[in-house]
Parts: structure tokens; sequence; C-alpha cells
């Protein structure tokens, strides 16, 4: 999808307070009211940068008028303002509220009439098609200042126009947060039917914000944990196929599938290493499971845990150093850390009730994990050494989250109760706010997210 920079117009008269100031001013109260250290300072190339680290930030009143151009454009504008809504950091002014309902691309707004309403920022877009492409160009402009702080052009077939839609937003994202988007991203996730005694599951993917949603396979055989691989677009899952577990690689571009291995006693899907040249599986040998890696050729199999325990759900560090992993080694599910060529392993959980599925934020910065405590399952996060837990979301069942691939939103899953309820897709930012449900054709669970698509 080519990306071009459109020139500058004329500069504004500066007046009023610059979002960039205003937005620092908004980051240091946040950080003083809510006990958590400012990021460095912040680099030339954002004017403003939002520390995620707990509690609520304000979200940034931003307007969006409708895209000119095309019959496509409004529903281009239409995803970006869904898109940046759906972060919990922006505020789309109402439509309602504007002087001006459409703003060309090539004039310098009147900001006078955005300050009025109260924007801190505008957006600006224009969409046409252009030989068998889809163009739009977009600005983005800071209105107490007076001045632009983005200029793209992208293009794309004109099937792609959410993915068009998604870059946008991404691009905006970044210039106003110092942080890569997450919009343009995919999620691979099981797609449920039927009775809750007969289910039928198929592999399924869909846009991260739920459309586009479409099944990988027919649902004649039974399959679990899908994960994708962090640095192409490929997915690995296990099928029950003939009651004979065995994991698959699927190559979403061409279609191709293979098995990468057969093991009768594997009791989760593998997760990919960073590099994505290898994967870390938990395989049952008799009343306890130990973990191993492997290739993803299938060679140069590695026992990393050898114990009498049940060591499970393994999930490799950013940097590939580290592993995480369950395990009742101390008498109940608790999470461990240990190297990832194996050896002695730390425990970092010691909170109250039982612990599972450890997820590495792409960050470094934290693990997300499922805990269970009563009657209840939480979603939560810790740092890497165990301090700093946070539950950001409890229901009667909520499990297995992931990451979006800026390290800064979760997705999982929660159980329906009731005899016809099954289980949804949901999503919550590591501050525990914003939580909201995503769509998707029927139920849905094991939620795995994509990295960002090139």
């Amino acid at each position: 999808m080519p990306i071009a920079a459109l020139p500058v117009p004329p500069a504004a008269r500066r007046r009023g307070l610059s979002l960039a100031a205003l937005a620092g001013r908004l980051v240091a109260v946040a950080a003083v009211a809510l006990g958590f250290g400012l990021a460095d300072p912040r680099p030339a190339s954002a004017l403003v940068q939002i520390t995620l680290s707990e509690g609520q930030v304000e979200p940034l009143p931003i307007a969006i008028p409708d895209f000119t151009g095309s019959a496509m454009a409004k529903q281009v504008s239409d995803v970006v303002t869904a898109d940046l809504r759906n972060s919990g950091l922006f505020r789309p002014l109402d439509p309602a509220s504007f002087i001006e309902k459409t703003v060309s691309i090539s004039a310098m707004p009147n900001f006078d009439n955005w300050r009025v309403i109260q924007a801190q920022a505008l957006v600006v877009g224009a969409v046409q098609e252009s030989g068998g492409q889809l163009v739009a160009q977009v600005r983005l402009w800071d209105v107490f200042a007076g001045e632009q702080m983005l200029g793209q052009q992208f293009a794309t077939p004109p099937e792609n126009w959410r993915r068009l839609a998604h870059k946008i937003s991404d691009a905006i994202y970044e210039r106003l947060t110092g942080e890569k988007g997450y919009f343009d991203s995919r999620v691979v996730f099981v797609d449920e039917s039927g009775p809750k005694n007969k289910r039928i599951k198929r592999l399924a993917i869909m846009d991260y914000d739920g459309a586009n949603a479409r099944a990988l396979t027919k649902g004649n055989e039974l399959v679990l944990t899908p994960r994708f691989s962090p640095t192409s677009q490929q997915v690995t899952y296990m099928s029950f196929a003939d009651n004979n577990p065995r994991v698959y690689l699927l190559d979403l571009g061409t279609g191709a599938r293979r098995v990468v291995g057969n093991f009768p006693g594997m009791t989760f899907a593998p997760r990919f290493s960073p590099d994505g040249s290898r994967i870390v599986f938990s395989m049952q040998e008799g009343g306890n499971s130990n973990i191993y890696s492997m290739g993803i050729s299938g060679g140069g199999v590695t026992k990393l845990t050898d114990s009498p325990a049940i060591d499970t759900s393994p999930s490799y560090s950013p940097d590939g150093s580290q592993i995480v992993f369950e395990s009742d080694r101390g008498g109940t599910q608790q999470l461990y850390v240990m190297g990832a060529g194996g050896g002695g392993a730390t425990r970092i959980s010691f909170g109250a009730g039982r612990y599972s599925t450890p997820v590495w934020s792409p960050r470094g910065d934290y693990i997300a994990f499922t805990k269970q405590e009563g009657g209840s399952f939480s979603i939560g996060v810790m740092k890497p050494d165990g301090t700093g837990e946070r539950i950001l979301s409890t229901s009667f069942h909520n499990e297995g989250p992931t990451w979006a691939p800026n390290g800064r939103v979760l997705m999982f899953f929660r159980e329906g109760g009731g005899p016809g309820g099954g289980p949804q897709l949901y999503s919550v930012d590591v501050t525990g706010h914003n939580e909201m449900r995503v769509p998707t054709p029927s139920f849905g669970s094991d939620p795995a997210w994509s990295p960002l698509l090139p």
C-alpha cells in the first residue's frame, strides 16, 4: 500500500495553546494524579506522548468531518472515526456540532470554527479512484497551533478500502501518541456454532474490529488454540482429525497447510519464538507434562523442563531470551519464568488464586494472564518480575488473553452463562478501561492477534 507525504500548505497564524502543550500538560497531570512516572522526553517527531500505565487519561477531542471525493469517501472516514474511538484515547466529536460539514484537503482550515467546538485535532481527507486505485489524501491539524501535524497519501486497490482506512488510523494514532497503532491487523479465533453439547468449531479470521470475518477450516474436525507468527502471516493451531491431535502450520497468503508435529500427548498448541523460527509447547508424559521447543520445520526438539509437575502454556519474551509458563510444581497453578534454553525457573505470581495462560507483551513490559479466584475468572497483567499485578477485567469466566501488536490492548474471550450461552470476544486496554465486545458471526473463543499487516 504505497504511502507518500503531502506538501504543507502555507502556515496559519499561531493562536492559543498548541495541541502539543495541551497534551503534555494532560500527561503530566495524569502522571501525578495516578502515581506513575512520565516517559522519557518526547521525540521531536511526536508532539503528543500519552503514557499508558494505569488509570484513565481523558480522551482527546478530535474532529473528523466526512472525507470528500468518491462514493467510498464517507465509508473510509467512518472507519477512521470508529478506530480512533475504539482506542479509548480519542473522542470523535459529534458531526452535528460542526460549523463546517466538509473541509477541503487543499485549503487551510478555518481554525476558529473548530476551536469554538473545543476540537483539539482535526482530520481532513479526500478519497478518489484513479487508474484502478483508491487514493486517499489525509491531513491532521493541530487546531490550537494552526499547524499541520501529518500529511500523507495512501493508495490501494478499491477492495482493500477498509485496510486503507485502518492505515490512516494507524498514522494518526502514531502521530498523536508517539507509538505504533494496531488497527491494520487481524485476529484469528475459533468460531463456535451449534448447541453446547455438539458445538462445531472452525478456525476463522477477521479484522481487529470484527469486520471481514471468514472461516479457514470447514468444521469437520475440532480445532483449538490458534497462534499467529510474530514475523509472518502464518498461523499454527491444533486439530483433532480422527481423534489424533496434530499441530498444523497454515499460510494465510497461499492457503497451504502442513503438519508441524504429531505428538499424541501434546496438551497446548505451540507459540512461536519472536523470530518465527521455533515453537515452544507442552507435551503430556504420563501424569505430568513438560515444555519442549522445536524448529518450525519439525526438527531440533529440545526438552526445556523435566519435573513431576504439570508445566504448560509457555510464551517467549519479545527478545527470545526467556519463557513464561504455568506450573503446579508449588502445589497450585502459578506463573514461572526461565531462560529460553530451559533450566532453573523463578516463580513470579504470589497472589491468591490460580494463574494460567500467560502471554508476554510484544513491548516486554507486561505479562498477561488468566486468574481464577473464588467463583470468577479475571484477565490481569503483571511486570515480568511479578510486581505491579493489576486486574483488568473480571467475570464469570474470562480466559485466553492475546496482545495487540503495539502491546497496549488485550483481547480475550468470556464464556456466557445459561444453557444456550457461549463464548464472546472482548477487548480492554492495559489501564483496565475501555472494555468492549468484539463482534463475531456466532460464538468466538481463543483469539490470537496478528502483527501489523505489511
